[in-house]
């Protein structure tokens, strides 16, 4: 009796570690949170496009049916993407403490081909007189991984498709697909590319003879490749620069504002005081800048300001998953008047169950004086300037010292404070936006972004020497 007893409980507990990854009812819980909780919902669904939308989302809930569990983040990818928020998203494919062969397991359904390492060795020798450039075996450059790109048989375009021969054995088995290519002329582009963890990418393509070149992805070499031990990749440093361009002019550049990055901006900014009160021209090169925190460039807002700069609020929809996840947590690192201040937000927010909540007033910064110098501000943006970046530019541009050169911002601005939740399948998340900044309702940015005062022609390379001279002789 008692080893029955074990055995019910190892069955429970198993059991309640078990994860769902069935693709039609993951694809009905994304739907129903994001409808509940996306603060942007309502802006982006209404009555002049519901019955699109509920055509699109017919449409791929017939697809999740009878999709494989691997593919299934695709087609939630997919549906998200209706909604062109650049906070809202699925995340990669995390195994958390999975087993090989839990993940051997779950991606054992993907794209396969009929073809071998035998069969496709005696193709490649039967027809060596008629094979295309690109047919053959390639290898990347550690030698781990090793594809076959052969015509696409099931397809009457000039197509072809790259399956694995030789992988991890993990993420990736003998047969699988991998990329598929598309040959116009004589010249490739790539129609699919799968990541390490099966994630569907669209990285620049680039064919020579003997080289398949995947831009940040790496390169692929024909022929078989001796596997060879590499060095881990560093994570890039995005931290700031400073430097002085001439007599009159220096440049900042600040990559990244994620709050990490904080102490060594305001640590440059410190470092160079005495050229920052000296300068007559700042140039701050922000571009491609994704965001991260507000509180990354506070220290910078001193040398920009000459008024007192509007700051915009915005509501909260306050729902219980929005509350739970996003306004009532807890960290051991929190001061008690910090733990103080968040449940009593909680405890307004789940006043107004239901509501679209004002919890953040507009506010104006006011500071006591004005520094001289720099005397100009000219701040570099791109389509790569999104989220609290694109606050930095809002701030920045009511400056009378301030000019805005380039092109418009990613316009990521309008929905802000993303939450994140758990798929039934574990091995995946997803987020977006829980408020919703009084701009919309004024100077609506989603996907439109922030204008600059001076458009950069698109024949123009250097963007900062396009600015210094342009400072120097309007």
């Amino acid at each position: 009796m008692k080893k029955l007893i074990v055995l019910l409980f190892i069955l429970l507990s198993s059991l309640a570690k078990a994860q769902n990854c069935n693709c039609s009812q993951n694809f009905e819980f994304l739907v129903g949170k994001i409808k509940a909780n996306y603060v942007g919902y309502r802006d982006k669904v209404n009555k002049s496009n519901q019955q699109r939308f509920d055509l699109f989302t017919d449409s791929l809930r017939k697809v999740a049916r009878s999709t494989e569990e691997a593919d299934c983040r695709d087609i939630c990818q997919k549906w998200l993407s209706y909604f062109k928020d650049g906070h809202i998203g699925m995340s990669s494919f995390t195994p958390g403490n999975a087993k090989d062969n839990d993940i051997r397991s779950y991606f054992a359904g993907t794209e396969k081909t009929g073809w071998t390492e035998d069969t496709f060795n005696s193709y490649l020798k039967n027809k060596v007189n008629s094979l295309d450039g690109i047919e053959g075996i390639w290898s990347e450059h550690a030698g781990k991984y090793k594809i076959g790109i052969v015509k696409d048989s099931a397809s009457k375009k000039d197509e072809y498709m790259g399956f694995i021969i030789k992988a991890d054995g993990i993420y990736w088995m003998p047969q699988q697909v991998k990329l598929c290519v598309k040959k116009t002329k004589d010249k490739y582009s790539l129609l699919s590319y799968r990541l390490f963890n099966h994630d569907n990418s669209n990285p620049s393509f680039y064919k020579s003879k003997d080289t398949l070149d995947f831009g940040i992805y790496g390169k692929w070499y024909r022929g078989n490749i001796p596997i060879v031990v590499v060095k881990p990749v560093k994570e890039t440093d995005l931290s700031p620069s400073f430097r002085i361009l001439d007599k009159e002019t220096n440049l900042l550049t600040i990559p990244y504002f994620r709050i990490r990055y904080k102490k060594a901006v305001d640590s440059i900014i410190e470092k160079n005081k005495a050229l920052l009160e000296q300068t007559k021209h700042l140039i701050i090169d922000v571009r491609n800048n994704s965001g991260g925190s507000v509180y990354t460039f506070e220290k910078l807002l001193p040398y920009l300001y000459t008024n007192p700069i509007y700051i915009n609020g915005g509501s909260v929809l306050a729902t219980e998953d929005n509350i739970k996840n996003g306004y009532d947590i807890d960290d051991v690192s929190f001061t008690e008047s910090k733990k103080k201040e968040i449940k009593e937000t909680a405890a307004k927010l789940r006043a107004h169950l239901g509501e679209l909540y004002p919890l953040y007033s507009g506010e104006t910064l006011r500071l006591d004086s004005i520094k001289k110098n720099p005397g100009r501000v000219s701040i570099l943006i791109n389509g790569g300037c999104a989220s609290s970046t694109e606050f930095f530019i809002l701030a920045a541009e009511q400056s009378k010292k301030v000019t805005l050169f380039g092109e418009n911002s990613g316009g990521a601005v309008d929905y802000i404070e993303v939450i994140s939740l758990k798929m039934p399948c574990n091995y995946f998340s997803f987020s977006y936006p829980a408020c919703r900044s009084f701009l919309v309702d004024k100077r609506p940015l989603d996907n439109i972004g922030i204008a600059p005062n001076v458009i950069i022609p698109e024949n123009v390379q250097d963007w900062v020497e396009f600015v210094r001279t342009y400072s120097t002789n309007p």
